[in-house]
C-alpha cells in the first residue's frame, strides 16, 4: 500500500511523538525533530511505503537522542493492561477458530497513538468482521505444513497466544517480531520477559527494526522462512502495508483493525472495522 496525503500528518505527529518520549532534553528533542522532518520530506511521495519512511525516522530519533527505546516505557504499560484484560476477554470467546480470531484480532485495538483509557475501552467491544475469510483460512490451514505468524504490538501477545496454539494442530507455527525496539512493535526481548517464549514454541525475528517489513532490509532467515511458508498470517496495519504490494497469492491472511483512513480506503471498509481477509 503506497502512501495517501492523509499519511503526511500520521508521520509528523510519529516524529514528534518519537522525540518526545526520546528525551527530556529541549535542544535533543528539536535537533531529533529537524532531522527527522528532513527525511519525511525528502522522501515522502506518493510511490513510497509509510513503513519505509516510518523506519528511517525512528532510527534517526534514536539515534540523535542516544535513546535506544523511546516506547519503552508505553510497551510495558500496553503489555501490563494486556495482560491484565486477557483473563476477562478470554472468557468471552469460544476456543474454535473464529473465536481464537476475533481474541486474536480484539487486540489489536492497541495503538500507539490511544490513550489506555481508549484502549480499556475499545478492547473490551464485540469483534464483528467487516471482512470475513475464516472459513478459507481454516480450509489453508488444514493444507498448510508451515505458518508464519507476523505479530504487531506488545500487548497483542497474550491475545495471538490461543490462536497461535489453535493452528498448531494442522502445522509448524513460527512467531515472528522485531529483532529490537521499534515504536511499539514487540521485540525478542518483549517475549522473553513476558515468560510466553516457550509457549510459543519458535521465535524468530524480521532481522530488522522496521513497523511492518522492509523485505530489502530483512534477513536471509527470515526472508528464507517467508520463501517456504504456505501461510503468512499478518497482523496489523504495518504488515497489510507491505505485504499488500506483493502480488496476491491466496496465502496473504491480514487480521486487522484499520485504524486510519488510508488503511480503510486501502481495504474498502469504514474506519476501524475489523478485516480477516485472505488475499
Amino acid at each position: 500500500m503506497k502512501l495517501m496525503p492523509g499519511c503526511y500528518e500520521c508521520l509528523r505527529r510519529l516524529i514528534c511523538q518519537a522525540a518526545e518520549l526520546a528525551t527530556g532534553d529541549a535542544s535533543l528533542k528539536q535537533n531529533a525533530i529537524k532531522e527527522a522532518m528532513k527525511i519525511l520530506d525528502d522522501e515522502f511521495s506518493y510511490s513510497q511505503l509509510s513503513i519505509v519512511i516510518a523506519t528511517k525516522i525512528n532510527k534517526v530519533v534514536r539515534e540523535v537522542t542516544h535513546n535506544p527505546d523511546p516506547y519503552r516505557a508505553m510497551k510495558e504499560r500496553e503489555m501490563t493492561l494486556a495482560r491484565e484484560l486477557y483473563p476477562e476477554l478470554r472468557s468471552r470467546y469460544n476456543d474454535d477458530l473464529r473465536g481464537c480470531l476475533k481474541l486474536a484480532a480484539a487486540a489489536n485495538v492497541i495503538d500507539f497513538f490511544r490513550e489506555p483509557g481508549s484502549i480499556r475501552e475499545d478492547i473490551r467491544k464485540p469483534v464483528s468482521f467487516v471482512v470475513d475469510d475464516s472459513e478459507q483460512l481454516e480450509a489453508k490451514l488444514k493444507d498448510a505444513g508451515k505458518v508464519l505468524y507476523l505479530a504487531d504490538n506488545a500487548g497483542e501477545l497474550y491475545f495471538d497466544l490461543p490462536l497461535a496454539k489453535w493452528m498448531k494442530q494442522f502445522a509448524q507455527v513460527i512467531y515472528v517480531v522485531k529483532p529490537s525496539p521499534v515504536q511499539d512493535d514487540l521485540t525478542m526481548d518483549n517475549v522473553r520477559r513476558s515468560g510466553l517464549e516457550g509457549e510459543f514454541g519458535k521465535v524468530i525475528s524480521t532481522g530488522i527494526a522496521s513497523p511492518g517489513i522492509v523485505f530489502s532490509l530483512a534477513s536471509a532467515q527470515f526472508k528464507r522462512e517467508f520463501e517456504s511458508a504456505d501461510l503468512i498470517f499478518a497482523k496489523g496495519m504495518g504488515h497489510y502495508e507491505a505485504l499488500s504490494e506483493l502480488p496476491p497469492e491466496g496465502k496473504f491472511f491480514y487480521c486487522l483493525m484499520a485504524k486510519c483512513m488510508p488503511v480503510a480506503d486501502s481495504l474498502g471498509v469504514p474506519i476501524n472495522s475489523y478485516v480477516a481477509m485472505l488475499q
